[in-house]
């Protein structure tokens, strides 16, 4: 019996990054795999002429993407298992509707993996920089002194919080999940989501105006798509309450940079900025410099437990598409105009 051909289009520096030994070795074992040399990078134009050979491709960071010819002319091809996370960038609007929709070509990702370790830093900035902790161990290895003067006063730390998401992303939907522990009020500001789908996720639905005013923690998970640029703006964050701290792990779109600035000057809430916009901040910006400004540089969806996940899921879709069964990871392309 002839193996499923698949084309990986990954350079071994990815396959290292996400996949464990033993996993890609079952990719051998399973298919009739033809992989890259080495960290050479096919190109758009090699997709187009040979993506018509294969009934699955195997796709990362730094995959090109597909032509819409290219498409048209693969026949063969009934999924591209995406080993990172958003698809979007793979194909145009036109390709989704005229070709991968119509005949049922199945496209999947890894968005789920990474939402994992973004859900974990992004809990982590809210203990961390809600107990002050970066200004305490600066204050005691830069002053000579203990106890910093404002960070030592005792507030509202993660437990017992009202914490305020902005949407059910999958990062969003993971930290819900993380946040069980720890005894908060949690809610989520989503104009897709339904009320009995809140209730399920054991959260309260609200405006995006009254969870910022109510909220201790509010933390940011919203895609980046035109209905989300700079959502979180001047009106928006003047309705922060002093003392808050506001987190993005998501996309720096979704925020406005001059308009922080000037809020985040009067000193009255901390931010923690994973993400920006610009990406990376000139050297020079002043939000570099704000002391109630704390910047990471994109890091928050790194980590081995997260990037093995990641090709644990793109073998997983691999083999549930071969067994004839739902595919693990599998993108609604319906909600195309939806996605990051």
């Amino acid at each position: 019996m002839s193996k499923p051909k698949v084309w990986y289009i990954t350079p071994e520096s990815h396959t290292r990054r996400v996949f464990r030994p033993e996993v890609y070795a079952g990719l051998l074992e399973r298919y009739d795999l033809v992989a890259t040399e080495g960290d050479q990078r096919v190109t758009a134009e090699e997709v187009t002429r040979r993506a018509p050979e294969f009934e699955a491709i195997v796709t990362g960071w730094g995959s090109p993407p597909f032509a819409d010819e290219g498409l048209a002319g693969a026949g063969r091809l009934r999924l591209v298992a995406h080993s990172a996370g958003s698809v979007k960038f793979l194909f145009t609007e036109r390709a989704v509707r005229e070709i991968l929709i119509p005949r049922g070509i199945i496209v999947s990702s890894a968005n789920q993996a990474i939402a994992e370790n973004v859900a974990e830093a992004t809990v982590g900035y809210m203990i961390a920089v809600s107990r002050r902790w970066f200004e305490q161990m600066r204050h005691v290895r830069e002053t000579g002194g203990w106890h910093h003067p404002e960070a030592s006063q005792s507030r509202q730390f993660l437990r017992g919080a009202t914490v305020g998401l902005v949407s059910a992303s999958a990062v969003g939907r993971e930290v819900i999940r993380m946040l069980q522990p720890f005894d908060v009020r949690t809610l989520l500001y989503d104009p897709y989501l339904e009320e009995s789908a809140a209730r399920q996720l054991g959260v309260t639905l609200t405006s995006l105006d009254e969870l910022l005013a109510a909220s201790d923690i509010v933390s940011l998970h919203a895609p980046s798509i035109p209905a989300t640029r700079h959502m979180i703006g001047e009106r928006q964050l003047r309705r922060l309450r002093d003392g808050a701290l506001l987190i993005n792990t998501s996309r720096g779109s979704v925020l406005d940079h001059d308009a922080l600035l000037r809020e985040a000057r009067s000193g009255r809430f901390q931010v923690v900025l994973d993400v920006t916009e610009p990406e990376p901040l000139p050297p020079d910006h002043p939000l570099r410099s704000l002391p109630n400004v704390w910047i990471t540089p994109h890091v928050s969806g790194a980590g081995s437990y997260g990037y093995f996940h990641i090709g644990d899921t793109a073998a997983a879709a691999l083999e549930d598409c071969f067994a004839g069964r739902p595919v693990t990871g599998a993108v609604d392309l319906a909600r195309w105009d939806q996605l990051a």
